[in-house]
């Protein structure tokens, strides 16, 4: 266990004594009280939110080698933790505000408040693309005529059947979109559908590029998986794992999103969130590697299952976000919800089957 896990318990005693002195010296010893509990919730929230991205990351992880596995340890945590928990919401800001990178990191130590506004204010983009990418990524696992495996059998044959129907999962996401725009205020509309059709786009994008350097026959898509990943022995592994790198990278933003957001609603000091939010994103990516390496996808055959519900939920709720407050504290236990029902089914499934 401290072999996956030792590493993201000592960035956690880091960050947190990073978050206790930053309160200390801004407040006194009840500041530093606060900056702490508010540091370890975050990070639970996070850990919530996205231990359905760690099962759906261990399904992509576990058909690499250990150059790729220790390359999304280690260049991966600092695009997780630096790009997309401090820098892109920074950048968001800057360019809708017509901020330079520098004026806009000023603004949020030095106001708060004003820079949560001006963030919190193109929430509806923000939940557009990203709910319109964490769609297409439950949709294409279940629109999925190969898959022989299913969990609630009735319902996932039918959707599996409706997979035989070319581009079925962009026409499903491209209606929801459209949907989803009636419950946007008129102003607001066209960049909803903008920030949507660039989720759309992306996500596409990046399962094109991963096609694009395989760029052989002998390199095959596994059975529920969205990134195509090099077959055992393949010449080209390297550049497969390229685009399954970038693939991760963008499902990881998806998830951070909401927990980005989120993270307002309990506090504006921009520095506590980047820390609580640094040790739940630790915390996935260790998750991640335990579950590629304890063999647990294989163990319980309906956990990807439960996770890529999960992600269909997160999607309608970043979605319906657009005009309802949903808690983070529901979509995070959504998410642990449809975890444990999956591991579950699997014991009892065990059972039957050794019985």
């Amino acid at each position: 266990m401290m072999k996956h896990f030792g590493f993201s318990i000592a960035f956690s005693v880091i960050c947190l004594a990073i978050a206790g002195y930053w309160g200390l010296s801004h407040g006194g010893v009840n500041a530093m009280l606060s900056a702490l509990f508010i540091t370890a919730v975050l990070a639970v929230m996070e850990v919530s939110l996205s231990f359905d991205n760690a099962v759906v990351n261990a399904s992509v992880l576990r058909d690499w080698d250990e150059f790729w596995k220790k390359l999304f340890l280690t260049v991966g945590i600092l695009v997780a933790v630096f790009g997309m928990r401090l820098l892109f919401p920074l950048v968001i800001v800057g360019v809708t505000a017509d901020m330079g990178l520098m004026e806009v990191a000023r603004l949020a130590l030095d106001n708060p408040k004003e820079y949560s506004a001006k963030l919190i204010s193109h929430h509806e983009e923000i939940s557009a693309f990203g709910g319109m990418f964490l769609l297409l990524v439950f949709l294409n696992f279940f629109f999925d005529d190969s898959k022989d495996e299913h969990w609630f059998h009735s319902l996932e044959t039918r959707l599996a059947k409706l997979g035989s129907i070319d581009a079925m999962s962009i026409f499903v996401a491209l209606v929801a979109l459209m949907l989803m725009l009636g419950l946007v205020e008129p102003a607001k509309q066209f960049v909803v559908l903008s920030a949507g059709l660039w989720g759309i786009i992306v996500y596409v994008g990046v399962n094109v590029l991963g096609y694009m350097l395989e760029g052989s026959d002998d390199e095959t898509l596994k059975d529920g998986e969205d990134t195509p990943v090099a077959s055992p022995g393949s010449s080209k592994v390297v550049k497969a794992g390229i685009g399954g790198f970038l693939y991760l990278e963008v499902l990881d933003a998806s998830f951070s999103f909401d927990g980005v957001i989120g993270a307002f609603a309990i506090t504006n000091d921009v520095i506590i969130i980047m820390l609580g939010l640094a040790i739940g994103a630790i915390f996935v990516r260790s998750m991640t590697v335990y579950l590629v390496e304890k063999g647990t996808l294989d163990a319980y055959q309906y956990l990807e299952h439960g996770a890529h519900y999960a992600i269909g939920a997160l999607a309608a709720i970043m979605l319906l976000s657009m005009k309802f407050h949903i808690p983070e504290v529901i979509t995070g236990l959504i998410g642990v919800a449809f975890i444990v029902w999956s591991v579950l089914a699997s014991i009892a499934q065990r059972k039957r089957e050794t019985a």
